[in-house]
């Protein structure tokens, strides 16, 4: 029998869910939402690059 590695998170398991009324969301899509949500704030907020002296 191989020994594997264990991982940060037990995936033989059921997820976790969050309840909201009607709404159900796994914490897993949830905080990848939120993520995702990040990274765009920050690609508007950020400034582009300047390049050099441009003509």
């Amino acid at each position: 029998m191989a020994v594997f590695a264990r991982g940060p998170v037990d995936l033989n398991t059921t997820g976790h869910y969050l309840h909201w009324g009607v709404i159900q969301i796994s914490v897993a899509n949830l905080v990848v939402i939120l993520l995702m949500l990040l990274v765009f704030a920050l690609a508007i907020a950020l400034p582009f690059p300047r390049g050099g002296d441009r003509r």
